[in-house]
């Protein structure tokens, strides 16, 4: 019953198909998230994706990967903390951002940590989503 009433008081966060995309193992039905994790799914698909990468939808994305292997210092974080912002005002509409953080955790192997802090439109429920970020790839290869 509680589960139920959490259910629908969170329905206007919405639903949809988990990502990655998933089946659910033995009836193969198509695996789908609501509420915060859909949220927290949808904001990953906008920072994860190419500006461009969408044929129909040219504007969806948020470009991070123009920031591979640049030198991490203060201008790298500033330009972060935007393309984060513009990206995610165009392309979740569910959500209001109300601060980006980044911190380099490893700078060694291209580690940032972005934090986004944000509230539901509809409830003014604040929450924050924190997405790892890698900004050297193949740092693992030997030499």
């Amino acid at each position: 019953m509680d589960k139920t009433i959490d259910i629908q008081q969170n329905s206007f966060l919405g639903s949809g198909w988990s990502f990655p995309v998933l089946f659910s193992t033995g009836n193969y039905q198509l695996n789908t998230t609501s509420g915060e994790e859909n949220i927290n799914e949808a904001i990953d698909l906008v920072l994860l994706t190419k500006m461009g990468e969408r044929c129909f939808e040219p504007q969806f994305g948020s470009g991070l990967q123009q920031f591979f292997f640049r030198n991490m210092d203060e201008t790298l974080k500033g330009e972060i903390i935007d393309a984060v912002k513009v990206s995610l005002l165009h392309n979740e509409p569910r959500i209001t951002v109300k601060d980006v953080s980044v911190n380099f955790i490893d700078i060694q192997a291209g580690l940032a940590e972005i934090r986004i802090t944000y509230s539901y439109n509809k409830s003014n429920t604040r929450h924050n989503h924190v997405f790892p970020f890698h900004l050297k790839e193949g740092t693992n290869l030997a030499r």
